[in-house]
């Protein structure tokens, strides 16, 4: 028989921001708020935000070099993960140059290395602070 269960809010009983979830195997567990993205962004080659969540918007610093300022912060500078892609030619590749608790810089880049204008996306995984 299925179910429908409708909540607005999860808390933990132990720790009101922890809970335990049952993970694949059904052997052991897993933490919700760590699984979980904290943000995600789809950015132009402009810095221009086409898509996101806990994304405040963007700034072109220069070619192929962009900041994305987060709307709550993660909790300390580059204790997170966060991986993006170039996402218009198969010739672009995107890293993360540097995060800090408030925003991440991105980089896009061709095969060999120059920084170029390029839309890009990534997520962003961690603690919030």
């Amino acid at each position: 028989m299925a179910s429908t269960l409708k909540i607005n809010t999860l808390t933990g009983v132990t720790t009101a921001g922890s809970i335990a979830v049952t993970a694949e195997g059904n052997s052991t567990t897993t933490n919700l708020q760590q699984g979980l993205a904290k943000a995600f962004v789809f950015g132009s080659n402009a810095a221009s935000v086409a898509d996101s969540f806990n994304v405040s918007g963007g700034t072109d610093n220069a070619t192929g070099d962009y900041t994305y300022a987060y709307t709550n912060s993660m909790r300390a500078a580059d204790v997170y993960s966060s991986p993006f892609t170039g996402s218009e030619n198969n010739d672009t590749y995107a890293y993360t140059r540097s995060g800090a608790a408030a925003s991440v810089r991105v980089d896009t880049l061709t095969n060999d290395g120059s920084n170029v204008d390029r839309a890009h996306s990534g997520t962003i995984h961690g603690d919030l602070a």
